[in-house]
């Protein structure tokens, strides 16, 4: 399975990924970022897909579809997001349906949404963690795939807390996409192969 790493940022899930010799076959930015060239540095692949607005008059979908299409123009089946600041609407996912990861930094069902080391902390729980899951057009709902708790310190504050769920994050990505391109996981979505993995009559290309 190709695997195609979808980054906005520093790169530091990248960064883990291709220190553990993950096959990332190819690198691709939503925006200009630290991750483009921190993968040219590992000779990794890597492109940006500019995303034309961060306004109001972004066309989410237009801009999901030619996404899919490039990667999948490229050959990618597996697709892991990490650190991607742009949800993608439904022409990606009708595109790559259950071929999609992300991680979230809680224990979800618990604290989905951007501000869960923070709510987490509010909620008053004494434990939080990382959770690896398929992602899908409702955000944070997708099938979990791995988690791992973390507990939460007295004298934590959201930056402390947030760090210690990275270490985890970092480690638990690496190791689920692992299992999952040695078939040792299987998705839930159709096969690469599958004739359903292609777009239906009538999709945005």
């Amino acid at each position: 399975m190709a695997l195609a790493v979808l980054v906005s940022g520093a790169g530091s899930i990248l960064d883990a990924m291709v220190e553990a010799d993950l096959p990332v076959d190819l690198v691709v930015a939503d925006r200009p970022c630290a991750a483009i060239a921190l993968a040219a540095g590992h000779d990794v692949e890597a492109m940006v897909v500019r995303r034309p607005s961060f306004g109001d008059d972004f066309d989410r979908d237009g801009y999901s579809a030619h996404l899919a299409t490039t990667l999948a123009d490229r050959g990618v089946d597996l697709v892991a997001m990490a650190g991607f600041g742009t949800i993608l609407g439904q022409p990606f996912h009708d595109r790559f349906a259950g071929r999609v990861l992300n991680t979230h930094p809680a224990l979800l069902p618990a604290f989905p949404g951007w501000h869960a080391v923070r709510d987490a902390l509010a909620a008053g729980v004494d434990t939080t963690g990382c959770t690896v899951h398929v992602a899908t057009l409702e955000v944070d709902a997708g099938p979990v795939l791995a988690q791992e708790a973390v507990d939460v310190r007295p004298d934590d504050d959201e930056a402390t807390l947030h760090e210690r769920i990275k270490v985890v994050e970092r480690r638990l990505y690496v190791d689920t996409l692992r299992a999952v391109l040695a078939g040792e996981v299987l998705l839930p979505g159709p096969s690469p192969d599958s004739p359903s993995s292609d777009p239906e009559p009538g999709a945005v290309p």
